[in-house]
């Protein structure tokens, strides 16, 4: 490094080569710093940014190199502004925020409909420990296999349409979610945890898309989002727990209508990104396990299953009165 900044001395051109590089890094900091005025109207940009707007980053080392070899302070100089952002951004999940205790685990997978092997699925998940388990993209035809493979460690459960949540305790007062699809994909059920009632959320979002001739399809998908913001914020009991797949990010301004009620545990107590999809190279976090009344103590990823996702788990405290 040393060698190669000293042929900079002297050479007044350093400031004025990398011009191109400096307006890039500076669109690519305002990018990151304005991503929600990013127009919804044309396939759906301002979503499709935000959902992979950490990898954004990835563009700041490559401009960094090339402003190297340019010999451009310019361009160097410039990369800051991104860097800053990006870290403004994003820093927070790069620190390890996980705590020891909490008094609930809570666990949720999308286990794929076309899952070769649906009883180690869901073997594999309950091993892990949560006291709730919640799953999504349940076939009538594997619900029975599911049922069977969970009934060992799980006394109580109920499965809604295509999505089910099993419990270590009581379950009351279950009932679907009407999230303006036709079918049922979302569920709520009261817990008697020893700490009092929950309130506990099971919901799968419509799919995206992402197409050439349409971009980022995901109308039905914020319709539904609104619609599920609606059920949480008549919701009567204080603790609530929402677990399921969203397919947005927290970042994802269509959500706003669920995400501005709760708190994303991976956020709040987790370690990294906690990027849950897909299994085979995690690039985005559409696995939300999110809070209001609990306090989230860790948030983790579960090792990978036959499913194309990851289980996600969290634990909470349930009583924070102290």
């Amino acid at each position: 490094m040393r060698r190669l900044l000293a042929g900079w001395r002297g050479d007044p051109r350093i400031w004025r080569r990398g011009i191109v590089l400096a307006v890039l890094a500076l669109l690519l900091a305002l990018v990151m710093l304005m991503h929600s005025r990013v127009p919804n109207t044309v396939g759906n940009l301002g979503s499709l940014t935000e959902t992979f707007l950490p990898w954004l980053g990835l563009l700041i080392p490559v401009l960094l190199v090339f402003g190297l070899i340019r010999k451009s302070a310019t361009a160097l100089i410039a990369v800051l502004l991104p860097a800053i952002v990006w870290l403004n951004l994003f820093g927070g999940l790069l620190t390890d925020k996980t705590a020891g205790g909490g008094d609930l685990m809570v666990a949720t997978h999308n286990v794929n409909a076309d899952n070769p092997d649906p009883s180690a699925t869901a073997r594999d998940v309950a091993s892990s420990g949560a006291d709730l388990l919640a799953l999504e993209e349940l076939p009538a035809s594997a619900v029975p296999v599911y049922e069977q493979a969970l009934a060992s460690t799980y006394r109580y459960h109920a499965v809604v349409g295509t999505v089910g949540l099993w419990s270590k305790y009581p379950m009351s007062d279950v009932k679907a979610v009407d999230i303006k699809l036709g079918w049922e994909r979302a569920m709520r059920a009261t817990v008697a945890t020893p700490k009092g009632p929950l309130a506990v959320y099971v919901a799968h979002m419509p799919s995206v898309r992402v197409k050439v001739e349409a971009g980022f399809t995901a109308r039905q998908r914020d319709k539904s989002a609104d619609a599920l913001g609606e059920a949480i914020a008549d919701e009567t009991l204080k603790r609530v727990v929402l677990l399921g797949d969203l397919n947005g990010t927290m970042n994802d301004r269509s959500l706003n209508a669920v995400t501005s009620q709760l708190r994303s545990t991976q956020g709040a107590a987790g370690s990294g990104f906690g990027f849950s999809w897909p299994a085979s190279f995690p690039m985005a976090r559409i696995d939300q396990i999110m809070v209001k009344g609990v306090e989230p103590k860790s948030s983790w990823t579960l090792p990978r299953t036959n499913s194309d996702h990851l289980p996600v788990a969290a634990r909470v405290t349930l009583d924070t009165s102290s």
